[in-house]
């Protein structure tokens, strides 16, 4: 199977404010009240709303765009932190 149309679906500045808002529910304390479950859904609603932003309108492939720029940024976040992790070792 193919995924390389992914990278159709990227935006890079929409993935930089995603890991951006994840970084802050994850660390700043009156956050904390909010489940590690729900961020990846938090990161996918912000990514396709920001994605309507960023592009000035509305359409199926601008959602899908955020969408999934959304749901990277959560995995980026997982990839860097596994990174440090290791390095710390």
């Amino acid at each position: 199977m193919d995924l390389s149309f992914i990278n159709n679906y990227y935006m890079p500045v929409v993935l930089m404010a995603c890991l951006c808002v994840g970084y802050c529910i994850k660390h700043i304390a009156w956050l904390e009240r909010i489940s590690n479950e729900y961020i990846p859904a938090i990161m996918l609603l912000l990514g396709a709303i920001l994605a309507c932003i960023a592009d000035q309108g509305i359409t199926l492939n601008i959602v899908v765009s955020g969408a999934v720029t959304g749901l990277a940024s959560t995995g980026f976040h997982q990839i860097f932190k596994q990174m440090i992790e290791q390095k710390e070792k």
